[in-house]
């Protein structure tokens, strides 16, 4: 093992059976026997990395990739079927909330329990309880019963004892999504001075901005082995994009077995008709019906049908409509709400001083939006036809509903072109721009 690396992975592979129909109690192990199938899991096929003293990494990836089967591998609670892991130092882990704690025992039992377990003496623990009971903020309850704690309470114990056991790996999975923000924070701080102080640290975590703030390097786990490794922000732009991509797959697939399901449900027609009863009544659907929407469409830049966007992506609603009786002055508009019901944008043609007209037959007509500039949410859109005074005709609530996606982490509702002018020093003093 090199001399500089504090953790050196090499090839590791991990499968899992996973039975589908096994006997638990001992009466069903002698008659169904022959329940015994199971499916066989490859969870990781050949990862290899290391660690170098003092540096801090996160690993990430989408649920079941193998991200806390390698930490929990680190720890030696589980071993590899294939490859090796050499480790060199003492290491403490925040695994799982409440780990190694036993429920009816006071949390300051806990403390020497716990502790014993990373390798202290009780003469050691002895000279860090203070510490420990300080750091945790539990001193009016670290006498009570651990099973009366809260989880952000068991979070604040197992962080503290960990962190105070001088340990030269430390190896978390998850564990800092509990609790409130002040203490999050408190435990970050204590991580940059631990780490500060040389000691080698391995997240994981779905809190890409966690890492960000923490770790020198990321390792993005992806079907059961490494596929990206470097700076996180690198890495975690290429694990975004993916993620994005998957979920617009996911969204295409959604959409091509709904496309084939109403177009069942279009050949009967009295179904057709109750299906549009119940749309109707679902999106409080109303107006004199002097003109009605029936084929209405959202198509993204290419044409084509789509219920998710990128912010900035060009968007086209293409609305076709029946007439009964002619509508005089009439009026087209739509408006954008959230789904949180709040009212992102709206306007029609008399507000866009389109010149007056009437509508006396059957006819269609598209709205283009060049640049939907909305932060990623789910979002929906309202249709109207009105007479000139205001008067509904067909004021459709939530006709079309669509998503927006984005790699970017901007707040509010919506992305304002803007800049960056820093007058700063820098190898290239250029501006930066966001636009």
């Amino acid at each position: 093992m090199d001399k500089e690396n504090a953790i050196e992975v090499k090839n590791i592979t991990k499968d899992f059976k996973v039975y589908y129909d096994k006997g638990s109690e001992l009466k069903e192990k002698m008659l169904f026997w022959k329940r015994n199938k199971y499916e066989k899991r490859h969870v990781l096929k050949g990862i290899s990395f290391t660690v170098k003293k003092g540096e801090a990494i996160g690993l990430v990836g989408k649920n079941g990739c193998g991200k806390s089967t390698t930490l929990k591998m680190l720890t030696k609670i589980i071993y590899p079927d294939t490859g090796s892991i050499e480790m060199h130092g003492r290491v403490s882990s925040l695994i799982e909330l409440g780990a190694g704690f036993h429920p009816d025992m006071s949390g300051r039992e806990n403390i020497y329990t716990n502790a014993s377990i990373f390798g202290l003496t009780k003469k050691e623990i002895d000279a860090r309880l203070d510490d420990i009971i300080a750091f945790s903020e539990l001193e009016d309850y670290i006498d009570n019963p651990v099973r009366t704690y809260s989880s952000g309470m068991y979070m604040r114990l197992a962080f503290a004892v960990a962190i105070n056991v001088d340990a030269d790996i430390l190896l978390i999975d998850e564990i800092l999504a509990v609790g409130d923000a002040n203490y999050q924070a408190k435990c970050f701080n204590k991580l940059r001075e631990i780490k500060a102080e040389g000691t080698t640290i391995v997240i994981v975590s779905h809190s890409l901005g966690q890492i960000e703030q923490i770790c020198d390097r990321s390792i993005w786990i992806k079907n059961g082995l490494i596929e990206a490794e470097g700076t996180p922000k690198d890495v975690h732009l290429k694990y975004l994009d993916y993620m994005n991509q998957e979920r617009m797959e996911q969204a295409e697939k959604e959409q091509i077995r709904q496309a084939k399901l109403e177009r069942e449900q279009m050949e009967k027609k009295r179904e057709e008709e109750r299906i549009k009863k119940e749309r109707a009544k679902v999106n409080s659907r109303y107006g004199s019906e002097d003109a009605k929407f029936t084929d209405i469409h959202m198509l993204n830049e290419k044409g084509e049908e789509s219920r998710i966007f990128r912010t900035g992506e060009k968007m086209v609603l293409d609305l076709s409509y029946h007439v009964e009786n002619k509508v005089t002055d009439a009026v087209f508009g739509f408006g954008i709400f959230r789904n949180d019901a709040l009212w992102c944008y709206g306007t029609n043609t008399r507000i866009d001083r389109i010149a007056n007209f009437d509508i006396e037959k059957d006819g269609r007509y598209k709205v283009v939006l060049d640049d939907i500039n909305l932060i990623p949410g789910n979002y929906w859109v309202d249709i109207t036809i009105e007479y000139g005074e205001g008067v509904p005709v067909d004021y459709y609530k939530q006709a079309l509903k669509f998503e927006v996606v984005s790699n970017l982490t901007d707040v509010g509702v919506t992305r304002i072109p803007h800049r960056w002018e820093l007058d700063v020093a820098t190898e290239d003093n250029t501006t930066k721009d966001n636009e």
